[in-house]
């Protein structure tokens, strides 16, 4: 395979959605800096929904993003916590997007009775080297479609060759 089309983990994103809980917000900054020894942000409402009781510019969330060494040596802890595998609707387009139901499912994270049980989201962004061109702000350039777009079987493989993760229908 061409070095420039060798594939990448660009991010990894944990994200726990609490709603208006201002309590369950804080639990789930805690455990995300536990998880991750990272500085989590808040997940802020765009709209109002009255129907959740979330009004405009309510923390609704909580989020840590995670690149380079960080995310590729949390990654083995969170596929393991899913007992490495992946459903095949969990991969798209440059992304793996699945699901944790509870913290206690990561290895070397204990139960906290004060927190109670969190789930989360990960999404794991991939890219292929050169794609800077196409997202910095001076001189940006255009990347061809075949170049920026990583189907879901070069994924597949990444994912199976690297973190011995199978994937399921």
């Amino acid at each position: 395979m061409d070095k420039m089309q060798s594939i990448y983990i660009s991010k990894v994103v944990l994200n726990i959605g609490t709603g208006s809980d201002s309590n369950m917000h804080d639990n789930a900054v805690k455990i995300l800096q536990v998880i991750t020894n990272a500085k989590p942000t808040d997940g802020i409402s765009k709209k109002r929904n009255p129907a959740f009781k979330v009004s405009k510019g309510q923390k609704i969330g909580a989020l840590v993003t995670l690149r380079g060494k960080k995310a590729i040596d949390l990654l083995p802890r969170l596929f393991d916590a899913v007992d490495n595998k992946i459903g095949r609707s969990s991969i798209s387009t440059n992304s793996v997007n699945f699901g944790i139901k509870e913290y206690i499912d990561i290895s070397g994270i204990k139960y906290d009775p004060k927190i109670g049980m969190l789930g989360m989201n990960v999404n794991v962004a991939f890219s292929r080297p050169g794609m800077r061109a196409a997202l910095r702000k001076r001189k940006r350039a255009r990347i061809p479609a075949k170049h920026s777009i990583i189907s879901a079987d070069e994924i597949k493989d990444y994912i199976k060759e690297n973190f011995k993760v199978e994937v399921v229908q």
